[in-house]
C-alpha cells in the first residue's frame, strides 16, 4: 500500500469518526438536550489509531473502514478511555519477552489483558469482523 493510499484511508477513517459525533451533538442540541459527559470520550486519534491497526490485521478495504469503526465504537460504548487505553496496552505487550514483559505478565495483567480480548472479540463478531487475533491488539 503506497503511503498516498494510506493517507486517503486515515481521512477517510477520520471523516467516518468524525462526523457521527457532530450530528449528533447537533440533533441534541435542537432537542434542547445538553451533551452527556463520556458519550464519546475517546479522542479522534485514539479511534483512528485503532481503526488503522484493525485494518491492517482485516484488510484495507472500504468495508473495513466501517467495521472497524463500529468495532471501536462498540468498545468505546463498553469502556471509558483511560481502562480502554490499560487494558488494550496490557493486551499489545502480553506477548513481550524477557525482563522488560515481566509487568505485563504478572496476574493484573493478564486479567486486563482478557477483559480486553473478550471486549474486542464481541465488537468484532457485532461488526462482521473476522475473530480476533492477538495480534489485533493495537
Amino acid at each position: 500500500m503506497t503511503s498516498r493510499c494510506r493517507a486517503r484511508l486515515a481521512v477517510a477513517a477520520f471523516a467516518c469518526v468524525a462526523v457521527f459525533p457532530l450530528s449528533t451533538l447537533a440533533a441534541d442540541a435542537t432537542e434542547g438536550n445538553a451533551p452527556t459527559a463520556g458519550v464519546n470520550d475517546y479522542p479522534t486519534q485514539g479511534r483512528v489509531e485503532y481503526v488503522l491497526g484493525c485494518m491492517d490485521d482485516n484488510g484495507h478495504d472500504f468495508a473495513n473502514v466501517y467495521k472497524c469503526s463500529c468495532a471501536i465504537d462498540k468498545i468505546a460504548a463498553a469502556l471509558p478511555y483511560d481502562e480502554y487505553v490499560e487494558q488494550m496496552t496490557f493486551a499489545k505487550y502480553a506477548t513481550l519477552g524477557g525482563e522488560g514483559g515481566n509487568e505485563f505478565r504478572v496476574d493484573r495483567a493478564r486479567a486486563q489483558t482478557k477483559k480486553y480480548r473478550a471486549l474486542q472479540e464481541e465488537a468484532y463478531q457485532a461488526c462482521g469482523l473476522r475473530k480476533a487475533s492477538p495480534s489485533a491488539s493495537k
